[in-house]
């Protein structure tokens, strides 16, 4: 039912489109015919001849790439109706390492700088870009993804973690100074999902050491006995809700955080 969500020609943005969640973000807007704003490193080949996506090369740490981003699209299209900060990186990381003491597997300074800097600066800055258009134009949707970790904390990713618990008070705080203006914010925090990018053998190896595990053991933790529905999650799950939270069917939905996990918690 693709004119169920009304999307057709929305102008959305999304960062970090071009694999994992993000794509899968992209894939499924484009079967809602939107206009998808592609804003990543790298483009995907699967969208470069596809006449709803615009690849647009971006830094989402770097303010003069977000004002460029803005600046183009606003140029094409006149407007944004919704943003979908969903560029992020995983680096897992002890914040002592017993073991070895300053490891590289210990929480660095320059670990710590990179990923506020593109997981929680990268958010604030094309939110606040995107929020100005959206503000005189009464009109707009945030959605900021998440984690089920920035929920309930993660050992060996704290740092990560507490990146994603920021974005859920940016959250909370944005839809209360926007909602004046008509403006929604929404998070997304997925739990365990299907192999991504961010999933990794090397991010396998650093959180399997961070646990005290072996790789076997800690795949062995992502199984069906952690999630009560029994079952990884998909990513077109994830892409699913995001959809709909865009969308005016979710109309009154804002300054909350979806955990989207198949009931798993750390329980």
């Amino acid at each position: 039912m693709k004119n169920w969500l009304n999307l057709d020609n929305k102008v959305i943005i999304v960062t970090g489109g071009a694999s994992g969640i993000g794509k899968a973000i992209v894939d499924e807007l484009i079967a809602q015919q939107a206009h998808v704003i592609l804003a990543d490193l790298q483009n995907n080949t699967d969208f470069s001849q596809h006449h709803q996506v615009t690849f647009i090369k971006t830094n989402v740490s770097n303010k003069h790439d977000i004002d460029q981003l803005i600046t183009t699209v606003l140029d094409k299209f006149g407007h944004i109706d919704a943003i979908v900060n969903n560029a992020g990186i995983n680096l897992p990381r002890l914040l002592v390492d017993s073991k070895t003491p300053q490891s590289q597997y210990e929480l660095s300074e320059a670990d710590f700088d990179r990923l506020v800097n593109i997981n929680q600066k990268g958010a604030f800055l094309l939110t606040q870009a995107a929020a100005r258009n959206m503000v005189a134009n009464q009109h707009g949707v945030i959605i900021n993804i998440s984690s089920e970790s920035g929920l309930e904390g993660s050992e060996g990713q704290s740092a990560y973690a507490a990146t994603k618990a920021a974005i859920n008070s940016f959250t909370r705080s944005w839809a209360k100074e926007l909602g004046k203006f008509n403006v929604r914010v929404v998070g997304v925090a997925p739990g365990i999902l299907e192999t991504t990018g961010l999933r990794t053998p090397a991010y396998e190896d650093a959180l399997a050491y961070t646990r005290n595990k072996t790789v076997d053991q800690l795949r062995a933790d992502y199984g069906k006995s952690a999630i009560p529905i029994g079952r990884d999650g998909k990513l077109s799950e994830v892409a699913d809700l995001v959809a709909f939270l865009i969308s005016d069917r979710a109309s009154y939905i804002t300054g909350v955080t979806y955990n989207i996990s198949g009931g798993k918690s750390r329980g």
